[in-house]
């Protein structure tokens, strides 16, 4: 989340009551996606609109390092759909469901972000995270799952109870991994990463990056870490989806150096 250089009407189509309006900025070639303040929920660079174009959200991509090829990769909070369209376009063999409450993004994505409509692979849903979460149906189904859930006000994950993050817990299969984005105000840090550590066998963050933006990634089970073969899939990762996952690795071992030594 980074404060907004201009600001831009919104579209009635995007300001449905009962949520906060979706609107746009343009900078530079980036469009970002607003919930009426100006904090930034999401761009994309109109040049290279199925690239993710914010370092944190690609870190978010993190799990990557770990899992080849996931069968079903679900989303809670759309954004600006940046991870749900790369997910869809990059990865064919897998089921792609995102979770969205405020129609009003769902709208605008469609009309803004290059999100395609819903297909056998793809299902963008009206719905809450934590009815997601909390559903059984969903539970051992997942094979990752992306956490990025701000309000407008954007002072921390507008989910961050024990409760929800051992439904995330849930969802996942064995060897599932959650990436989660932990912004906002300090104290709340340690209030989340406390309860995904209660939730998931191991949990990682990387140095925070874009105005204190820290990704968390959380196993359901602990994996084992060579970091040789994790530079060697991070060179891959980044030969073909140019993605910097060798910045990942190194925050990896970074923070493997900081906590247990």
């Amino acid at each position: 989340m980074v404060a907004a250089v201009m600001s831009k009407a919104g579209d009635s189509r995007f300001s449905l009551p009962g949520h906060p309006p979706a609107t746009i900025t343009e900078f530079e070639g980036v469009r970002s996606l607003h919930l009426g303040t100006s904090w930034v929920q999401g761009a994309m660079r109109l040049a290279r609109p199925d690239a993710i174009e914010l370092e944190y959200v690609q870190m978010m991509m993190m799990w990557m390092l770990f899992l080849a090829e996931p069968r079903r990769i679900v989303q809670l909070g759309l954004g600006s759909a940046a991870l749900t369209k790369f997910c869809y376009q990059r990865f064919p063999q897998a089921q792609v469901t995102a979770a969205e409450l405020n129609p009003n993004v769902i709208a605008i994505c469609h009309a803004h972000f290059g999100l395609p409509p819903n297909d056998a692979r793809l299902d963008v849903r009206e719905t809450d995270a934590l009815d997601f979460v909390l559903d059984t149906a969903n539970h051992g189904t997942v094979d990752v799952l992306q956490v990025d859930l701000y309000d407008e006000e954007a002072r921390g994950p507008v989910l961050d109870t024990p409760e929800f993050y051992a439904a995330c817990a849930a969802c996942l299969k064995t060897g599932g991994i959650m990436t989660a984005n932990v912004f906002g105000d300090f104290s709340n840090y340690d209030k989340n990463l406390d309860a995904m550590r209660e939730a998931f066998d191991a949990a990682v963050w990387l140095p925070e990056v874009h105005d204190a933006n820290i990704v968390v990634v959380a196993f359901k089970d602990a994996p084992q870490i060579d970091f040789a073969v994790l530079y060697e899939r991070a060179a891959d990762i980044k030969r073909r989806y140019n993605l910097p996952a060798k910045n990942w690795v190194n925050g990896l071992k970074e923070w493997m150096r900081d906590h247990l030594a």
